[in-house]
């Protein structure tokens, strides 16, 4: 489920508490969360509702002004059965301690190489990714997927492995590593 920066804010703020989303297929399901940009998300519910049943006071929690706005909003959406999501902000991303940790104990780094290992399989291409980054840092992912062989949307879905490790994070443009992928990447 994408959300667009400026609600995530207000979500993060407290003044919006519920997303309504046409699907087809749920992304989120209750009692999940949702990593975003503005860190984690808990989704308390999701129940399907007919348009006739959304109400002025649920499209205000969801930061509409009125129906009709709401209205005007639904019908750039694509087709899908309509449903009301409540969640609220859970706090920070995890990963940003995690990736801010520099001093990593012979066994934190033991353990950092077997994931890595564990996501290369039979075909290795950590390591090169992170060589990739960390040489060229803001570079584009396209660029770097270039030098990897690689299409970029593979090659972005690759690095998200990396960052859920905490070994890189993203730039406005481009990734960089973490602290702890400097680590992890200094003791190879």
């Amino acid at each position: 489920m994408l959300l667009k920066a400026d609600l995530l804010a207000r979500i993060k703020a407290g003044e919006v508490d519920t997303v309504f989303r046409r699907w087809k297929r749920s992304t989120v399901k209750a009692g999940g969360t949702l990593m975003t940009s503005a860190g984690l998300l808990a989704i308390d519910s999701i129940e399907p509702i007919t348009l006739a049943d959304v109400t002025l006071p649920d499209v205000k929690r969801a930061g509409f002004a009125s129906l009709d706005e709401f209205h005007r909003w639904l019908d750039t959406m694509k087709d899908g059965d309509l449903c009301i999501i409540r969640l609220h902000y859970a706090g920070e991303d995890p990963r940003i301690a995690l990736r801010n940790q520099r001093d990593l104990s012979p066994a934190e780094l033991a353990e950092a190489n077997a994931a890595l290992d564990k996501l290369d399989g039979k075909s290795p291409w950590t390591r090169q990714a992170l060589r990739l980054i960390a040489t060229h840092p803001g570079r584009l992912a396209e660029d770097l997927a270039g030098e990897m062989a690689m299409e970029k949307a593979p090659f972005k879905s690759k690095v998200t492995k990396l960052k859920e490790l905490g070994l890189t994070e993203s730039l406005e443009v481009g990734y960089r590593l973490s602290p702890r992928g400097e680590t992890v990447m200094a003791a190879k």
